[in-house]
């Protein structure tokens, strides 16, 4: 797929009236989205999908990275402080508004590659929850016929990381022929997908991005910090 169709095909997506879902003040600075994929193979196509969604993104007026988990760790293997790239993830992580990740499905379930990553990624990093409230989208390719068995597993996981999880997603049968000689996503109803899905994700994160502390924000939990400063409170009158 060529950028100029890339363009042409998303031209209906910047003619959208965002003033009447969103406010003004939040385009100050274009959407932060973080893409992870998960294999290793010299030709990923779940490397590929990240990509061919970067240059969408991008086309839709986001600032995207991908980040490459060649020499990641496995999770506990060394301490976080210690790896470089377990670093260059978190403040990934961090910096992002939004994620995208893309996982082949193998032996039914999502990678152990992919999971690496996100095992990397803490529930809460001293006050900040460096995913908590931030949309997230996931894809799938397959191998063979098509299958949700692994984006329905990054669904859980979303949900455990408390991230907004749009409605909409993907999934790439054969993979393999859905690319050209130049690494590029052939036109198909696949392509579409991954359009809509990108599409989605950058609306969701319009909407939500500085209203994520009021959208997460649970009674129990303003109950147990309530409950602590008694407790600290009561502690020093002591």
């Amino acid at each position: 797929m060529t950028d100029e169709l890339i363009n042409v095909e998303l031209n209906q997506f910047q003619k959208i009236k965002r003033e009447e879902l969103v406010k003004s003040d939040d385009f100050d600075h274009p959407p932060r989205i973080l893409l992870l994929y998960g294999s290793l193979r010299q030709r990923s196509f779940s490397r590929l999908v990240a990509e061919e969604s970067k240059r969408l993104l991008e086309a839709l007026g986001c600032e995207a990275k991908i980040f490459d988990p060649r020499d990641l760790p496995l999770p506990d293997s060394v301490k976080a402080e210690d790896s470089e790239k377990v670093q260059e993830l978190r403040e990934l992580a961090k910096w992002s508004e939004g994620m995208v990740w893309v996982s082949p499905e193998r032996h039914g379930s999502m990678t152990g590659i992919l999971k690496a990553q996100i095992d990397w990624i803490p529930l809460s990093d001293g006050a900040v929850r460096p995913t908590q409230g931030k949309t997230l989208a996931v894809m799938q390719v397959c191998g063979g016929s098509q299958s949700f068995n692994a984006v329905n597993q990054m669904r859980v996981l979303g949900r455990w990381m408390r991230m907004i999880t749009i409605p909409n997603q993907s999934s790439v049968a054969k993979a393999w022929m859905e690319f050209d000689d130049n690494d590029r996503m052939k036109p198909s109803g696949f392509y579409n997908r991954i359009v809509d899905v990108c599409e989605e994700l950058v609306k969701f994160t319009y909407m939500t991005r500085g209203r994520s502390d009021y959208l997460v924000d649970r009674y129990s939990e303003r109950v147990e910090s309530a409950e602590a400063l008694v407790a600290r409170v009561n502690q020093r009158s002591i």
